[in-house]
């Protein structure tokens, strides 16, 4: 039985790895910096099937003591501060974790067994405001927030490891990819569950930025499978895990809204103050590599992505109403 230790376990991506590797009969170690909300958390499900080690990102030593308690095969570094404000806001903290976490990680790995498979979660936003459409793993980067700037120096650190010390380390370039299990504070989301609100009547408008803005948005089930693919290959490399399509946020509106037969433009109100400087950037991946060598196909469709995000909240609201004494 395989072990694969998650950083970032309690995220999306973290809860939806951990179902995939389960399946797979691997045994699965987490780490969390604050263990008492597991039963509150988006793993409260698998409590039972995995195991969650404390560990704090800024450690090295803690790293290096659950690498040799638990002995991984494979490492997937999934933990980051990744939405809204945290784009900007604190980037001394955001380069710590996004960043420098990596390097620990890395350099752990080096000091307790070089062997180990490690998967670094790199992003799109390292692409910034590249001219190039669409872009692939020979695109240019060009960082415009502490966010995406960090995760490029976590990304250089794994081809810098696996050049220097021939480490199996591989990167995976993820573009926007959603779920049931997103955070309200992501604006898939946050659309998601204001309209299931709004068809309830719970409320009445949506305020966004720019409805004009496109990305790549993708399935999270299927990016998890694309990062274990990479582990599974005869040599590390670095892949873009994409859909290879855009869609716009007044696109996802409509989706949205028309699930629940309901007309997008009579609730969703243009904030200018909700704008931000990289809104107009057409961010798009090139996945062909991933396609080709890995033989990974997305599985679930833009359409299909959100109307399971519209029902589940659907679901989730009613639940909340039916609580409320």
């Amino acid at each position: 039985m395989p072990t694969a230790l998650i950083t970032g376990i309690t995220g999306q991506d973290g809860s939806y790895l951990a179902e995939f590797l389960l399946a797979r009969g691997y045994h699965v170690v987490g780490t969390s910096r604050d263990t008492r909300q597991l039963g509150t958390s988006r793993i409260r499900h698998l409590v039972r099937d995995i195991q969650v080690e404390k560990m704090d990102l800024l450690m090295q030593d803690e790293m290096q003591v659950i690498l040799e308690k638990r002995q991984p095969d494979e490492v997937y570094n999934l933990a980051a501060r990744a939405y809204g404000s945290e784009l900007y806001g604190e980037p001394v903290l955001t380069g710590e974790v996004n960043g420098l976490a990596a390097a620990r990680m890395l350099e752990a790995i080096r000091v307790v067994n070089p062997g180990i498979h490690f998967f670094q979660a790199s992003s799109s936003e390292m692409y910034g405001r590249s001219n190039e459409v669409p872009q692939d793993e020979r695109t240019r980067f060009d960082p415009q927030n502490p966010y995406a700037a960090a995760k490029l120096y976590a990304h250089c650190l794994t081809s810098i490891y696996r050049a220097s010390y021939g480490m199996f380390a591989c990167s995976g370039i993820l573009f926007n990819h959603e779920s049931p299990r997103r955070g309200l504070e992501f604006v898939t989301r946050k659309i998601t569950n204001s309209a299931a609100k709004i068809k309830l009547g719970l409320i009445d408008k949506l305020e966004l930025g720019n409805l004009d803005s496109r990305r790549d948005w993708g399935y999270a089930g299927d990016v998890v499978h694309a990062m274990w693919l990479m582990l599974q290959q005869l040599a590390a490399d670095d892949y873009v895990i994409a859909t290879g399509e855009t869609h716009s946020v007044r696109e996802l509106c409509e989706l949205a809204f028309s699930h629940l037969g309901l007309n997008y433009e009579d609730h969703v109100v243009h904030d200018i103050k909700l704008m931000r400087p990289t809104d107009n950037t057409l961010r798009v991946g090139d996945p062909s590599k991933a396609l080709r060598l890995l033989g990974w196909r997305p599985t679930l469709t833009f359409k299909g992505l959100i109307g399971m995000m519209v029902e589940s909240d659907l679901e989730i609201v009613k639940g909340n109403r039916a609580r409320q004494p």
